[in-house]
């Protein structure tokens, strides 16, 4: 019974049966090829004999195993291991197919590929998440074909694992090495000139090509009779909270991914930076409340917890309730902070409806407001028009072009700083805006 539910006929089969029913068929007119079509049913039925019992007669001819993260970064490529090892003693004819995530709706997944005997192989192929939560891998199948190539033995290793989906934690880790490597300006993190000297002052050191003349210590170059500058550093200490709105305004997709998980994804990597910098991150998210504060630090377990704080971060598609970020805000935040707030404003009567408490809050903090251009609609603008239809949506979508610029004007108007920038540059810009903060004296 085992055998006949996990074996199936090969497409070599069907053609070779093909052939025999067509002799028998022509035999009728030509009795002379009756013999030979016997001949081959049966030499056939003894190869296809011979085939199962060379699959079949090893319990475990096969094995599979899938070797993955414990957790998998949210909007990045995340590798998938497959290990197949031969333990038959001929080379089989190998086809793979790895039960993934439904989230992923990937239904033409398979891998076709040859074992020698005693052999193995490693089968590598990324999975590209774009919503946070807990993805459900099934069974590895293996479809076994011996030399003969006449029936397939199906194989079924049990391997249900499920692995949480965590914001995009390798962004995270990619901009932070670049930092250490002093590589930022690679993916479009920008030099600024720093001006003034609000920071805090290091150490002496010798002068080398490039230093600012200005920090010459000319006591200390008197001593070592060679040219010494102080070196300052940042102020520490600083804090800087991201603001998350989680109304259904950031539902709105782009490459597969929502608003709400560019904009969780961009705090979890300005949050690192900005502890790197010395300076102490925090966490606020809302939509018609506030759902979640997390009081800025620095510590060793803080970047710990902002990322599994925002893994669990959903939206009830509900309308974002700015007075009870400002209340909150005012309540819990008394040292004058940064705060980006990640929201998204699709028309100017949107944003006039809550200015009242962006003001408030920049009165007491420097705030940012970070929104999102519609980069559909940008594409759109950028298209001849050919017909009336075409003419009228290119007017609109004109109209709401230009209430993003009318927003940026209003906000800058009211003292207030704000980026606009397309989904997929929201972490460059968002980092470039920090760090010109920081060099501007600011914070």
């Amino acid at each position: 019974m085992e055998v006949i539910k996990d074996f199936f006929p090969h497409n070599r089969l069907f053609m070779m049966a093909g052939v025999v029913v067509v002799l028998f068929l022509i035999s009728y007119t030509l009795p002379a090829l009756l013999l030979p079509a016997q001949f081959l049913f049966f030499i056939l039925l003894a190869f296809l004999f011979a085939d199962v019992l060379l699959l079949f007669r090893f319990k475990n001819g096969l094995e599979a195993k899938r070797f993955i993260a414990e957790k998998f970064s949210n909007g990045d490529d995340n590798p998938v291991r497959l290990t197949i090892r031969n333990h038959y003693p001929f080379s089989v004819s190998v086809r793979i197919i790895d039960e993934v995530p439904e989230q992923f709706q990937l239904r033409t997944l398979q891998f076709d590929t040859e074992l020698a005997t005693g052999s193995s192989k490693n089968i590598t192929y990324t999975l590209r998440p774009v919503k946070r939560g807990e993805y459900h891998f099934g069974d590895i199948l293996l479809f076994a074909a011996s030399p003969l190539k006449l029936g397939v033995r199906r194989y079924r290793f049990s391997a249900a694992q499920m692995v949480p989906v965590y914001p995009s934690f390798l962004q995270m880790r990619r901009y932070e090495l670049m930092a250490i490597t002093n590589r930022l300006t690679e993916v479009g993190i920008k030099k600024i000139r720093r001006i003034g000297h609000n920071r805090e002052f290091e150490l002496i050191k010798e002068y080398v090509t490039g230093d600012d003349v200005r920090t010459i210590n000319w006591r200390a170059t008197a001593r070592k009779v060679h040219l010494m500058v102080n070196q300052y550093q940042d102020e520490r200490s600083q804090n800087v909270y991201s603001l998350i709105d989680k109304s259904r305004v950031m539902e709105m997709p782009f490459n597969g991914m929502t608003l709400l998980d560019y904009a969780i994804n961009a705090s979890l990597v300005i949050s690192n930076i900005a502890v790197r910098k010395s300076d102490k991150a925090g966490l606020l998210t809302f939509q018609d409340k506030v759902n979640t504060f997390l009081p800025a630090s620095r510590s060793n377990r803080q970047m710990a917890t902002i990322l599994e704080v925002l893994y669990n971060q959903k939206t009830d598609f509900r309308e974002a309730d700015f007075s009870a970020v400002y209340s909150q805000v005012r309540h819990k935040i008394n040292q004058r902070s940064l705060l980006l707030l990640f929201t998204n404003f699709e028309s100017i009567y949107g944003m006039e409806r809550q200015l009242s408490f962006l003001r408030a809050l920049a009165r007491y903090h420097l705030l940012v407001v970070i929104f999102f251009e519609n980069t559909e609609l940008n594409i759109l603008l950028n298209q001849p028009a050919g017909s009336l239809q075409e003419i009228y949506h290119k007017a609109v979508a004109e109209k709401f072009a230009l209430d993003k610029k009318l927003i940026v004007k209003a906000l800058r108007q009211n003292g207030i700083q704000t980026i606009l920038t397309p989904p997929e540059k929201l972490t460059i810009n968002t980092i470039n805006k920090y760090l010109e903060l920081k060099a501007r004296g600011y914070i």
